[in-house]
């Protein structure tokens, strides 16, 4: 299994739109999809349901009262029919199709806008990724465009999320923005209030989307900060900080190594070496950005999983963060 995507059949449950990503799976589309046609060709179009659990106790069986398991419809029944989660009879399932409909309500219905999406694991976690018109620019030759990633999961622990995404054209590094305060992210989770909080999320996120002008601005700011390299150094610590255990602790090896690597691809990074751009708060981002979606882990089962949502999405998270708290000192 390459990079923890679904695989069924020696195929990836996954469709996207144009070049190959880097690890060579999925059905290629050549034109953005509309909701119907991606969830088709993503081999998404499938449901989950909730059955009851029982233990084996002795010669017999007990039922294991206010508790199910999440399973695909599917594979209900066959011996290789994953457990996604163990939840509480209040767990609301979000099946897929309603979380591509859900999205439709927010980017355009029926609009052909669906670039990627997908399944991980063994299909207990979903995401979509829904192109929106118009460009963000950062300088005349560093345009971004404008992204809105939802994902959701059947494994109990997830919850739904909507999350605004701008992409780098020159490099295609995927932004993640200012989500500690939640003010560009919205979630709903799956209890009886789902339904409620999927409508507020709709509204919510109606709005945030007219924030894409501020985070312009704020790019725009951090291209027009120049940095030295002592204190390229000190904002690549705070994003890569040392472990503290007791008193004092000394900084792991694989730290610095990330920190080395962020280093390096903030002088030598795609894009970076634009004279607009060069030596700037805007390419130690991206020079972060840049190492988690294309080097850190690259070739790991978790790759994929850690830049959308683990590990390396948190790591993008505090990269802008500490570059935002930069911008507002200057």
């Amino acid at each position: 299994m390459a990079h923890n995507l679904y695989i069924d059949c020696g195929k990836a449950r996954m469709m996207f739109v144009g070049e190959t990503p880097w690890h060579n799976l999925g059905t290629r589309l050549n034109e953005a999809a509309t909701s119907a046609e991606a969830i088709q060709a993503a081999g998404l179009d499938w449901r989950v349901r909730k059955v009851p659990l029982y233990a084996i106790e002795g010669s017999g069986v007990v039922p294991i009262p206010n508790y199910c398991g999440v399973v695909p419809e599917d594979r209900w029944g066959k011996p290789d029919c994953p457990v996604f989660g163990v939840v509480s009879q209040d767990y609301q399932v979000l099946q897929n199709r309603d979380a591509f409909e859900f999205f439709d309500s927010i980017v355009g219905q029926k609009a052909a806008m669906y670039h990627t999406a997908g399944a991980l694991g063994k299909g207990e976690h979903v995401w979509i990724l829904a192109k929106l018109p118009g460009m963000l620019k950062v300088t005349d030759k560093d345009v971004l465009e404008k992204y809105v990633l939802l994902s959701t999961g059947h494994d109990g622990r997830t919850a739904i999320k909507v999350i605004l995404t701008p992409v780098r054209v020159v490099c295609q590094n995927t932004l993640t923005l200012g989500l500690k305060n939640g003010d560009l992210i919205a979630s709903a989770h799956h209890t009886r209030e789902m339904p409620r909080q999927l409508d507020l999320a709709r509204h919510s996120i109606q709005v945030l989307m007219r924030g894409f002008q501020d985070m312009e601005k704020s790019f725009q700011a951090m291209a027009a900060m120049k940095l030295d390299k002592e204190t390229t150094i000190k904002y690549l610590a705070r994003v890569f900080p040392t472990p503290m255990h007791g008193a004092e602790s000394e900084t792991p090896r694989w730290i610095t190594e990330d920190r080395e690597n962020c280093l390096q691809l903030f002088r030598t990074g795609i894009g970076n070496d634009d004279p607009a751009i060069s030596e700037t708060l805007w390419a130690a981002y991206n020079g972060v950005t840049e190492y988690v979606d294309h080097w850190r882990n690259r070739g790991g089962r978790e790759h994929m999983q850690s830049a959308c949502f683990g590990r390396g999405f948190k790591i993008k998270t505090l990269a802008y963060e500490e570059a935002h708290k930069m911008i507002q000192a200057a």
